[in-house]
């Protein structure tokens, strides 16, 4: 017998949730085959097998959550068909090796107990598993929506956070109450004990559960906010010019399909200016300053529970085409939990855009290891002085969060003033 155990699908995850098996007690699988879909903190992922063999037990059921790494999920029968004691059997064997000869020899011991079984999850009327996030679920069972009468618009069908969000009043159950609809899913009602000391009552709030994502996220800023020293740098750019190219560039690209956004332009720059300023383009670690080769850039995608950074690689070898092109991809992908670890992992610099939401300026926390991120608000018209003259132009801020052990603010603003004239004559990155 092979285990099969929890992969670690990225070098931070602990934890995840299995989410679908492909095979079932019977299969036979070959190295290669797809076995299983596994819900990390940023993405959902096919797992494929390593061994072949007939499947002869499923220890973890689909739909579990919180399965840690490097635990027993399957057993694959080997080509043989011998079957191998389970640990506890393996332990006695040892000892019954070590034993004097005269020993009477141990009796053998029972196969572990396979891992129990997670709380069934919803079936539809024909009796088939009916595939749901785990805050779909959460937020169906709090608001009484039977998932049977939803459309899942996630990968595979799956049913995710806006499919519940968006259900209409007759998707609820008509019978059962929210209390039912939490216990048939398998989530029950839990109260906040650090609101209660403070002094709010219970059933005053809804306490929705923290998912990896949520978890990972809140970790990894908080490490960030504490362990790095960082400063913010400010600049205001105009970007007409900027718009007129823009205007230009996607009427050219229209045939191809490809549309070019601000954020194009503002990775590119920021690309460019990496390698114009290369000690930007760096990381601190215990060993010393990590000076990277490449202009890696990663983009803030918010995505459904969390945000996730994926990467530009080479931007700085780009063209506005290409770069519009991937980030689009990666961007759907990203909300679609599709990316892989290596295309949001390893970034040498962060770009944070909030200005489609209206937000005139805004400070990031630093996405570590990287040396910087930064944060670029709304384009909006504003009064500026232009030899002498009072004039009205379309004005951007853009804030530059450094970690101050690799960018100074000597180093931050050299940085800044490379960006600058290329978003202001855009002309330079069509070269």
């Amino acid at each position: 017998m092979t285990d099969i155990l929890m992969p670690a699908l990225s070098p931070t995850m602990e934890e995840g949730v299995l989410a679908k098996w492909h095979v079932k007690v019977g299969d036979v699988v070959s190295a290669g085959d797809v076995i299983a879909e596994i819900e990390t903190d940023k993405a959902t992922m096919e797992v494929e097998a390593v061994d072949e063999g007939e499947v002869t037990d499923i220890l973890v059921a689909e739909g579990t959550e919180g399965v840690k790494v490097n635990t027993p999920i399957a057993r694959l029968k080997d080509e043989g068909g011998a079957a191998a004691p389970a640990p506890a059997a393996k332990a006695e064997a040892a000892k019954a090796e070590a034993a004097p000869a005269q020993a009477e020899a141990p009796k053998a011991a029972a196969p572990a107990a396979p891992a129990p079984a997670a709380p069934a999850a919803p079936k539809s009327d024909n009796g088939e598993r009916i595939f749901a996030s785990p805050l779909a679920r959460r937020i169906a069972a709090q608001n009484g929506l039977d998932l049977k009468s939803i459309k899942g618009t996630g990968p595979h069908g799956r049913i995710v956070k806006r499919d519940v969000e968006g259900a209409p009043k007759g998707a609820a159950q008509p019978t059962a109450s929210t209390a039912t609809a939490a216990a048939t899913s398998g989530i029950a009602p839990r109260q906040a004990q650090s609101l209660a000391q403070m002094g709010i009552p219970d059933g005053s709030y809804d306490l929705i559960p923290l998912d990896g994502m949520k978890k990972a996220v809140a970790r990894r800023m908080v490490d960030s906010i504490q362990n790095v020293p960082h400063f913010p740098l400010f600049i205001d750019v105009e970007i007409d010019q900027l718009m007129a190219v823009r205007a230009k560039v996607n009427k050219m690209l229209e045939p191809q399909g490809i549309k070019v956004s601000v954020n194009d332009f503002v990775i590119k720059a920021a690309a460019l200016a990496l390698k114009m300023v290369p000690e930007a383009n760096a990381s601190y670690t215990p060993e010393g300053i990590a000076m990277h080769h490449n202009a890696d850039v990663s983009m803030a995608v918010a995505i459904d529970g969390g945000l996730i950074t994926p990467i530009i690689k080479k931007a700085e070898t780009k063209g506005l085409a290409q770069i519009a092109t991937e980030s689009k991809d990666l961007a759907k992908r990203a909300r679609e939990r599709k990316l892989k670890p290596e295309e949001f992992q390893g970034g040498t610099f962060s770009v944070s855009n909030l200005g489609m939401f209206g937000i005139k300026q805004f400070t990031s926390i630093i996405n570590e290891p990287q040396g910087c991120i930064m944060s670029v608000g709304a384009g909006e018209q504003r009064p500026v002085v232009k030899d002498g003259q009072l004039a009205v132009a379309t004005v951007m801020t853009v804030t530059l969060t450094c970690d101050h052990r690799v960018v100074d603010g000597a180093t931050g603003a050299r940085f800044l003033q490379a960006f600058k004239p290329l978003i202001e004559d855009p002309v330079a990155m069509l070269a």
